[in-house]
Order: C-alpha cells, then structure tokens, then sequence
C-alpha cells in the first residue's frame, strides 16, 4: 500500500517560497496566500469561473491557466510552476503557505477552539497534531469528501480544500478513523424547485437535427451520466451542461423543463441551486450563448 507523504519539518526563518518548495518536495501540493489566509483570486480570464474552473487533481478541467487561479486546486508539486513568474508575483505578496490535504492523501480536522480539542480527545484516535492560532489541526492518513461545521468547531478539510501549513506538527500519523469519514457524509440536498429560462434559439421549439426522440434520449442521457458520478461531481456536471448545449442550446429546442430534468438530477448528487446556475451559465458563456 502506497504511504501518503508526511509533512516534514522546514528550517525556520525561511521564505513561504522555501517553505513551499519543500513541503512540494515531499509530495504536497501548495499555494501562495494572502491577508486574512485566503487564496489569490482568479485573473481576468478565470474571473467567474467562465473558464470551467479545475474540478480536481488528478483530472484537471478545461482551464490550463499559468497563474494561481481556483484556490485548492491551484495547488501543485511541481517546483517549475512554484517558481514560474505569475508564481513569484503571488509568493512576494504572500503571508504564508497553504497546501491541498486531499491531494497529499490526507486529511486535516481542523479544532478551532478548546471545547473542540476536547471533544477530539474523547472520540478520535490520537495522531499528527498541529497548534494553529485558536486550537489545533489533527492529521490523518487518508482522503475524504471536506465538509464545515460537522459540529461545533469542527472542520474537515481533505479533497477540494486547502489548510493552512503551520508547521510540521508532533505525533505520529494515524489512519483516517471510522469517526472523521462518518462526520464527513452529508445527506443528500433536498431538490429544489429551480426557475431558469432556457436560451433563446432560432428553431420553433423542436429539435432539428433528427426526429424530437432525439432530444429526449439526450435529455436522458445527460440526466445518467450525472446521477451515475461517482466522483468528480462538480465537473461532471459542468461537462454535461456543456454537452447539452452545445448540441441544444442555439436551436431553441430546450425547455425550462429540459432544464430542471438536468438540475434536479445535478441537486441528487448534493450539488446546490446555485452550483447549477453557476454551471450553466458558465456553459452558455463558454459556447457565445
């Protein structure tokens, strides 16, 4: 079984560009942030996510954007990128370095407070403890879906989030417990009723490429191929939106029923109203609809 990198230790009085290329080195994803430990924002072409956004590690979506764009999943192992000069640019304007736990295989419970640390001591196995400003980060081997506020002061922070490095932490690593994976499944989003007008085409309401069985099976399929994701869920989604309206979008034959069929299967697999809009309205941007 392939062991996920541990955080080692880096000297102390080093830049967040020294620290950064040695946490990479050992197989960590980083990132540069900023004030108030947040990521660098998105540029100009990225701004909105009009590019489709990277929706994971390991199969990165359309945007090949240079810069530190799409927060976590910016972060990379690779010291050519780290030292690239969009790179510089963010790292000189940097407050400290922020890694990817889900893509290092890891994962971060981030305690925010005393009562927190408590409540991990009683109910997790004891392993690679970080302090961090309020409370503590505890470091598991293993990655899972991120969730917040899994109770109170309680975070996890794993694929598709980004922790802070503050350090390389004391305590040997633990395996991910039967405790965290459980406070990190979340029930399913409720499905909302969802308003949105179809785009305007040219066509009178019917599909011109074939017979309108045509747009019914598309419909369809598109509605599978979301409900079958297994991962990937939020780029799954984008491609499926992409797909339909590429085929439907600019002949008039979709309809705001089309259209909910499509975001209530994406509301199934726990994608919100608003990450449907925002999905399809990326998807028209990308196609000039």
């Amino acid at each position: 079984m392939t062991q996920p990198p541990v955080i080692r230790r880096v000297p102390d009085a080093v830049s967040e560009l020294d620290v950064a290329l040695s946490l990479a080195a050992s197989g960590v994803p980083v990132l540069p942030l900023r004030r108030g430990k947040v990521p660098f924002g998105n540029c100009r072409t990225c701004t909105g996510n009009v590019c489709g956004g990277r929706p994971n590690m390991k199969t990165p979506g359309p945007c090949r954007c240079p810069g530190v764009c799409h927060a976590w999943a910016a972060g990379t192992t690779d010291p050519a990128v780290i030292v690239s000069p969009p790179w510089i640019a963010a790292w000189q304007q940097a407050v400290c370095v922020g890694y990817h736990p889900g893509g290092a295989g890891l994962t971060v419970v981030d305690l925010d407070d005393a009562d927190a640390i408590a409540w991990a001591r009683g109910a997790l196995p004891a392993t690679r403890t970080v302090p961090t400003t309020r409370g503590e980060h505890w470091i598991y081997r293993g990655a899972i879906t991120s969730r917040n506020a899994v109770r109170p002061g309680v975070d996890i922070k794993s694929t598709m989030a980004y922790a802070r490095y503050l350090g390389p932490g004391t305590g040997d690593m633990a395996d991910l417990p039967d405790a965290v994976r459980a406070l990190a499944v979340k029930a399913p989003s409720p499905v909302r009723p969802v308003t949105l007008v179809a785009p305007a085409g040219a066509g009178d309401g019917a599909c011109p490429h074939r017979m309108p069985a045509y747009l019914e099976r598309g419909i369809a399929m598109a509605e599978q191929r979301i409900t079958e994701a297994s991962s990937a869920v939020h780029a799954t989604v984008y491609r499926t939106f992409l797909a339909v309206l590429s085929r439907h979008g600019r002949c008039g034959c979709l309809t705001d029923t089309h259209v909910s069929r499509l975001f209530a299967a994406a509301q199934s697999k726990g994608e919100t109203a608003r990450h449907c809009t925002d999905a399809w309205t990326n998807a028209r941007t990308r196609l000039g609809l």
